[in-house]
């Protein structure tokens, strides 16, 4: 059953290499980290949510918004299959009843703040930039070619866009579900700005990454999604 549905547009991210022993704290049971070419990622991910339904209805005021999240990336072994998925840190977004639903629902860490995005195309250059206030304004902004072209295999682009499932930790207890899209198109960045305090807005096992450079920063179009009804797996 489809939870929500929405499209998910111009997704800008940023990653890190991290210490896996940072992350098992926040490693729901059940899962392991995935790595890729033997490194661990978090990622700083900013977007648009927009067209959103849930259960099939569209709520006034709360069909497009932006959101910006910090993810990390794990795995479960189901049946002999592995299962790619995603475990959010912190995930904000502009209006309270959002987080409500997000929190109480699917036990996520949604936090509400203010925000806005700007996104200006020409015929050749993309500028995306989301922002968001804790006291301060924050901001992702990337500029890239503006010209989408199809992932590529085992790519670095395509171990990050392809993990279909979230997996979420509530003391002892893991929830799952599942988010189907197609593969993502992804757009040549040229230059990026990122302002952000990773301990403020993220915790103190996480100021690491103030000091660090991103080892890739992304721009993917996006598309439909579908949120499958969340399951407990432990």
């Amino acid at each position: 059953m489809n939870f929500l549905k929405a499209e998910w547009r111009k997704l800008a991210i940023i990653n890190y290499e991290i210490n896996p022993d940072i992350l098992l704290p926040y490693l729901p049971k059940g899962t392991e980290l995935d790595f890729y070419n033997s490194k661990c990622y978090v990622s700083l991910v900013g977007f648009m949510f927009l067209n959103t339904t849930l259960l099939g209805v569209s709520i006034p005021f709360h069909r497009n918004f932006e959101e910006v999240n910090l993810r990390f990336y794990v795995k479960k072994k189901e049946k002999g299959v592995w299962k790619r998925g995603v475990v959010f840190i912190k995930e904000i977004v502009p209006k309270p009843a959002l987080s409500f639903v997000a929190n109480t629902i699917y036990k996520e860490n949604y936090h509400t703040m203010p925000m806005k995005n700007l996104i200006h195309e020409k015929e050749d250059e993309l500028l995306i930039r989301y922002s968001w206030k804790d006291k301060s304004w924050y901001s992702i902004q990337i500029m890239a070619e503006n010209r989408a072209k199809p992932m590529e295999e085992n790519s670095e682009f395509a171990f990050i866009t392809e993990h279909y499932f979230g997996f979420t930790k509530k003391e002892n207890t893991t929830s799952e579900y599942e988010v189907c899209h197609p593969k993502w198109n992804s757009y040549t960045v040229n230059d990026y700005q990122l302002k952000i305090d990773f301990q403020k807005i993220y915790g103190n096992d996480f100021e690491g990454l103030n000091h660090q450079q991103p080892v890739s920063v992304m721009l993917a179009e996006g598309s439909e999604i579908q949120v499958k009804t969340k399951k407990y797996i432990s």
